[in-house]
């Protein structure tokens, strides 16, 4: 698979949605999810910003106008209007179609989700509603549903069976929802499912169960919720997943086994955690792994070997830790690694500028990445120094460097 590339953004990295072998990464509106959702120009707005449907109906031109001087209107002439007005108006929020393949509905004042939508329905966007609540059967009657959006509801519990009469699923996204914890046969017969984004809800613990089933998942958000760990093999049944995002959580740690089984993941996100040390096996079980972000957690060393296994890496994320020395993993084929280390405490010696001179990374916000140590290179910039190559550091015959003089 060909990933996004990766571009300049804060003192991070981008991270684009990319398509190649094996299939599309989602990006852009719908970054969560893929969107399948109608012609792709459905636009989604906040809370009380919904969509102006250019077909509603519009009050009539009022015939009671006051010209300067005093008239008696004909009460009827006033009432005639309001009742046209009230009986055009639609029933419910979000009319039904019968026959239609997909139901989009980003009503704020929607409180119960449809009910009646036709069995030919393949995708349903019931996003920045007041829906609270499902019913267990809420999904009964659409054998071939294959997306469904709930993202920005209120919901705050799901039935164990909802998915249960939707085989054929292959996107869910419960984005922004109030989640604790999902049911733990939730995804039982969801075998089909290959995106699940479960991004900005409350949970706080992954459950081996909730992943079982999903053999063909390759998309999987958890990003902003309330994890304080992930346990050793949770992700094993998931073979082909490709990206993984657990950013912005609580995570102060991984276990040498947390990926185990993720033989094919290729992006993996743990930006915005508390990660504070990483074990020299950390990423040994993702062999394939092309795009790795560590931005914003409180590392202060990383072990010796622990990118080794890396050997596919195209962009590596190390930007505002705690950092005084590199590890990088074998030089890639092709072009040169993207590598932000920008916002660490850097000690500019020779072990540091030596390593960046051979490998030749691509330094992503090369101005902020800036020397801490020693005091009389404190403020400049770590790459034009390992660039002009007159640090004083002199090669070894083994390759290593002398200590900076």
């Amino acid at each position: 698979m060909e990933m996004g590339t990766a571009t300049s953004h804060g003192s991070g990295t981008v991270r684009a949605g990319s398509a190649g072998e094996g299939g599309d990464f989602p990006s852009g509106t719908w970054g969560r999810a893929t969107n399948q959702l109608g012609d792709g120009h459905h636009q989604r707005g906040g809370r009380g910003g919904r969509n102006q449907d250019p077909q509603s109906p519009r009050s009539p031109a009022d015939p009671c106008r006051s010209s300067g001087t005093s008239t008696m209107v004909p009460p009827g002439w006033i009432l005639l209007p309001l009742l046209l007005l009230v009986l055009s108006s639609p029933s419910t929020p979000c009319p039904l179609q019968p026959n239609a393949t997909r139901f989009v509905c980003t009503e704020p004042t929607l409180r119960t989700f449809p009910g009646g939508l036709p069995p030919t329905t393949l995708a349903v966007s019931v996003e920045f509603t007041a829906v609270a609540t499902l019913a267990p059967d809420a999904l009964a009657g659409l054998p071939e549903l294959q997306e469904l959006h709930l993202a920005s509801n209120l919901l705050a519990s799901l039935p164990e069976e909802l998915l249960w009469p939707v085989p054929a699923l292959r996107v869910l996204d419960l984005t922004a929802n109030a989640l604790p914890e999902l049911p733990a046969r939730l995804f039982q017969r969801s075998q089909l499912l290959q995106h699940l984004v479960l991004r900005g809800n409350r949970l706080r613990a992954l459950q081996p169960s909730w992943f079982q089933h999903l053999a063909r998942l390759r998309w999987l958000d958890v990003g902003a919720n309330a994890l304080a760990e992930v346990p050793a093999e949770v992700f094993h049944p998931l073979v082909s997943l490709q990206s993984l995002d657990l950013s912005h959580n609580r995570l102060e740690s991984l276990d040498g086994g947390s990926l185990a089984g993720l033989r094919e993941l290729e992006r993996l996100d743990l930006e915005g955690n508390r990660l504070r040390a990483l074990p020299p096996d950390a990423f040994a079980p993702v062999p394939a792994l092309r795009l790795l972000f560590l931005q914003g957690n409180e590392l202060r060393a990383l072990p010796a070997g622990l990118f080794a296994p890396l050997s596919h890496l195209q962009v590596l994320d190390l930007a505002h830790n705690r950092l005084r020395a590199l590890e990088l993993p074998p030089r890639p084929p092709g072009p040169p690694l993207s590598l932000d280390i920008s916002g660490n405490p850097w000690a500019c010696e020779c072990p540091l500028l030596e390593l960046l001179r051979r490998a030749a990374p691509q330094l992503v916000a090369a101005r902020g990445t800036l020397c801490a140590s020693p005091p009389h290179r404190q403020g400049q910039e770590v790459g034009t120094l390992s660039q002009a190559g007159d640090a004083g550091c002199q090669p070894e015959e083994d390759g290593q460097s002398l200590p900076d003089p």
